[in-house]
């Protein structure tokens, strides 16, 4: 423990009591199906909070002194300090546009005195897979993560791909002893290899990670800190449930991607409940109530001791959630107030950071020092409300002012690394380029299907959106570069995990694998709902779930498996990518899939045995469809998407590689994700395992080591 992590702990002790003094035996809420997580404490917990600070306030200057004494573990430097800033989905083509056209003059000026390339990124191009290559330094096959969904082979059911819990005994780590009490469900991250960052803490380089995908649950590692990213999960377990309560009837057969719920007004009060993780006796309730004056056009809102005043969409700040024994944060907004009707949209109840019911960072009091100092923020993975937009529970200014205040939460975490780590490596992702990428992309195009029912007005209103989002972009590096001013041993790099490009229409692989004789449906059906519901497995051979890939019904590994692996797999893969690779949209004549990569083809690690046997690729226009996303058999292959969410980048990765701009010369024009992990190691004199896929960018250019089957060092359960 260092005496940065010492004064961390003992700044966050103080907000680490309520959270260590939650009664035991809470109940289990869910991540995802049959997925837990467990929020304990004990009066054992408490004590052993307290004997944990107080042993590392007094052992760090022992450790200091052995750390004086001690030779380093790493080489020479080439920087004392490296910072690496993601800014998820940011696409180069448009980049390129944008610094042309003067939206993004610090950027340009970057490129211009440093460099600025296209990032290949990972295989498949999506953020969870992407992200772990950044973090690992290899591809999908040796780090396990394919898409944010998998299948239980054993039951075909969803589950994250990320984490899954497991069951372990509870104990008690005094230093001297382990005192058992009981059970507990905890988290264990599927990722496999090893984050750069924990090679870099072996080698006593310190490192601050905020916010890089798929770092749920935390994983400890020396001589640093963490706050988990993406697949965070709500209060309630799920990756965001919002609620919204209304004075309209609901319609029937009405359905909304949250909680909806119907309410009274009562003269000028509203009250309702906010729903919470599963208790003994159902679903946790926290009460809220709403004054309204409708001559100023102001309310009163009070949820548990906590009370705002706000007006007509506005939101709250974030506002604690008491449920019994645990607490959440959520913001609260009036989307519609007039004399007729009430509207109330509730953000998905998030984790809260001063007192997580589960660890949230590393350490666990990091997430709470972070709340002491720059007041609530956000921890749920996937922070803005995507879905709600969607499904118009909210409108286009609604989200859009909910990602801007998630972003100024994550400049605040940024500014604060920055400035207390003046040696050793920063990173911090952004996840506002691609959130308002993925929902205002249908205004770079007016013909897209989902502007059907908009307005002249509207179109023009938000043409401009994605191009503003750039240009803040590059105000925040132009910050940043500031901060850091004519430091010459700071290395600087942006970066992006992947593009981005139209969705137009989506594909569902399932109903074209049941017209295709390749899925089959129970007692003749046509469509099956989501989940597999009504597929025979006895004669199903292919079927898809997620975003990227189809899955082969494999003899040995599938429940109910009837391909067998070898030859007759072989073939069926073969069979699958000439067709798919052949489709047309009956609607334009446009080929579909730019290639049907066969997976053990392009990926040899140790872990692509239980991946899709296909990854898809499509062509820049279309993408798995929503439905064929969870499992469903709809009536027709094609669809026009319609949602909001109109940008994607679940295509060939060929067409939508990141972005890479760095203050210093890299030795190659075509920089890879799989780079950055050799890069950061390589700057911090950290040998590079052999294991890893990518080549350092700085220096004289090394060909990068052959991988072997299986790595080359322990990989961590």
């Amino acid at each position: 423990m260092t005496l940065r992590a010492a004064a961390l702990v003992g700044a966050a002790l103080l907000g680490a009591l309520p959270a260590a003094a939650q009664p035991q035996d809470l109940p289990l809420a869910y991540i995802g199906p049959g997925a837990g997580m467990a929020a304990a404490g004990s009066l054992f917990v408490l004590a052993g909070t307290f004997l944990l600070a107080a042993g590392i306030l007094l052992v760090w200057p022992v450790k200091a002194v052995v750390r004086l004494l001690t030779p380093a573990k790493h080489g020479p430097q080439k920087f004392k300090r490296m910072i690496v800033v993601g800014f998820d989905g940011m696409d180069p083509g448009l980049a390129k546009q944008y610094m042309a056209e003067g939206r993004m003059p610090v950027l340009k000026k970057l490129a211009e005195s440093g460099c600025f390339y296209p990032l290949e990124t990972a295989c498949p191009s999506i953020s969870p897979v992407a992200w772990s290559t950044y973090a690992t330094g290899v591809d999908a096959s040796r780090h396990n993560i394919y898409d944010f969904l998998t299948r239980d082979p054993c039951s075909y059911m969803p589950m994250l791909s990320s984490a899954e819990t497991m069951t372990l005994p509870k104990t008690l780590n005094l230093g001297f002893a382990k005192l058992p009490f009981g059970t507990e469900a905890v988290q264990r991250s599927l990722q496999k290899s090893q984050p750069f960052w924990k090679l870099l803490g072996d080698a006593r380089v310190w490192s601050s990670i905020i916010r890089v995908p798929i770092t749920f649950p935390p994983q400890p590692f020396k001589n640093g800190t963490l706050l988990s990213g993406m697949c965070v999960p709500d209060i309630q377990g799920t990756q965001g449930s919002f609620s919204f309560y209304s004075t309209k009837p609901r319609p029937a057969g009405a359905h909304i991607g949250g909680q909806q719920y119907q309410i009274r007004r009562s003269g000028n009060v509203i009250e309702s409940k906010l729903t919470g993780p599963a208790g003994k006796d159902g679903a946790m309730k926290c009460p809220f109530k709403v004054e309204l004056d409708d001559a100023k056009k102001r309310a009163k809102i009070t949820v548990g001791d906590t009370t705002c005043e706000v007006g007509l969409k506005e939101y709250t700040p974030w506002m604690v959630v008491p449920f019994d024994g645990l607490t959440g944060i959520a913001r609260l907004y009036i989307q519609t107030w007039d004399a007729e009707h009430f509207e109330l949209y509730v953000t998905p109840i998030n984790i809260n950071p001063d007192s997580p019911v589960m660890p949230i960072s590393h350490p666990f009091v990091y997430a709470i020092y972070l709340a002491k100092l720059h007041g609530q923020y956000a921890t749920l993975g996937l922070a803005e409300d995507t879905w709600a937009l969607n499904e118009r529970v909210i409108d286009e200014d609604a989200f859009l002012k909910q990602a801007w205040l998630i972003c100024d939460e994550r400049k605040k975490q940024l500014w604060d690394v920055l400035d207390k780590t003046k040696k050793g490596f920063v990173t911090v992702v952004f996840d506002t380029s691609d959130r308002i990428s993925h929902m205002f992309y249908r205004f770079l195009d007016p013909t897209h299907p989902a502007n059907r029912n908009s307005t002249p007005e509207e179109l023009a209103k938000y043409k401009d959106v994605i191009p503003q989002t750039y240009a803040e972009m590059d105000k925040l590096v132009g910050e940043l570069l500031a901060k850091v001013g004519d430091d010459k041993d700071t290395a600087i790099a942006i970066i992006s995990d992947h593009g981005f490009c139209n969705f137009r229409r989506g594909v569902n692989l399932n109903t074209w694998l049941k017209d295709n004789g390749y899925l089959v449906l129970k007692d003749g059906a046509e469509t099956s709902p989501d989940w597999f519901a009504k597929v025979d497995w006895s004669k199903t051979r292919a079927f898809t779930l997620g975003l990227t890939g189809v899955f082969i019904n494999r003899k040995g590994r599938e429940a109910h498996g009837i391909v067998e692996k070898g030859p007759e797999m072989d073939k069926l893969c073969r069979e699958l990518k000439e067709k798919l690779e052949a489709l047309v949209d009956p609607l334009d004549g446009q080929k579909v899939v730019k290639e049907a990569f066969i997976t053990h083809e392009v990926h040899k690690g140790p872990y692509a045995d239980m991946a899709p046997e296909l990854l898809i690729g499509y062509h820049k226009g279309f993408r798995h469809s929503w439905d064929c996303a969870t499992g469903a058999v709809s009536k027709q292959v094609f669809t026009d998407n319609t949602k909001s969410w109109s940008g994607d980048h679940c295509v060939d990765p060929r067409l939508v590689p990141g972005v890479f701009w760095s203050n210093r010369k890299i030795n190659t024009d075509k920089p890879r994700l799989m780079d950055m992990a050799p890069t950061v190691l390589d700057v911090f004199g950290v040998s590079t395992p052999a294991y890893m896929q990518g080549s350092a960018l700085f220096g004289e250019r090394k060909p990068a080591a052959a991988a072997p089957a299986r790595p080359a060092v322990k990989q961590p359960v």
